[in-house]
C-alpha cells in the first residue's frame, strides 16, 4: 500500500468525515489544538529560557523542569491526538503538502530531543551541565518546537 493510499484511507474514515461535514467540529478541534500548542509551548520554553538564564532565575532549572513537565506532557498528548482529527479530516490535502510534512518531521525530532536530551539536561543537578551546553540545548529546542508550530500555521496558508 502507498502512502496515498493510506492519507485517502484517513480521509474517508469515519472520523475524517465526521470532522470535515461538521458545520463546527474542525473549528473546535482547531481552538483545542491551539490550546495545547500554547500549553505544551509555555512549558517548553519557560524551561529554556531558565537554561539560557533569560528568567525565573530564582528557581533551579530542575524544580522548574519538573513542574513544567507535565503541562509538557499533556500538551503534546492533546496536541497530536487534535492533530490526529485534523489530519483525518484533510489527509489528502497534507499528503501533497510539504508544510506537513516538515511539520512531521520536525514533531518527531522535537519529541525525540525534548524526552532524550534536554529533558536530561534540564534535571541535571546544578553544575553537571556547562552553561554553554545548556544553552545550546535551550536554542535547538526553541528552534525545533518553532520550526513544528510554524510549518502547522503554513500548513492553513499552503494549497
Amino acid at each position: 500500500m502507498d502512502l496515498l493510499a493510506l492519507f485517502q484511507w484517513f480521509e474517508e474514515s469515519g472520523l475524517g468525515r465526521a470532522v470535515r461535514e461538521s458545520v463546527w467540529a474542525f473549528a473546535v478541534i482547531e481552538s483545542i489544538h491551539l490550546i495545547a500548542l500554547v500549553t505544551m509551548g509555555g512549558a517548553a520554553l519557560i524551561v529554556d529560557m531558565r537554561l539560557l538564564n533569560l528568567g525565573l532565575r530564582q528557581r533551579p532549572v530542575a524544580e522548574l523542569a519538573r513542574e513544567a513537565q507535565r503541562f509538557l506532557s499533556a500538551g503534546l498528548v492533546l496536541l497530536i491526538l487534535s492533530g490526529s482529527a485534523l489530519f483525518a479530516s484533510e489527509a489528502v490535502k497534507c499528503y501533497y503538502s510539504t508544510p506537513f510534512r516538515i511539520k512531521i518531521i520536525a514533531l518527531f525530532f522535537a519529541t525525540i530531543f525534548t524526552y532524550g536530551v534536554r529533558n536530561r539536561v534540564a534535571l541535571a543537578e546544578e553544575g553537571r551541565v556547562g552553561s554553554a551546553s545548556k544553552a545550546i540545548v535551550a536554542v535547538l529546542s526553541i528552534g525545533l518546537w518553532f520550526t513544528v508550530a510554524a510549518a502547522g500555521r503554513w500548513i492553513g496558508f499552503s494549497g
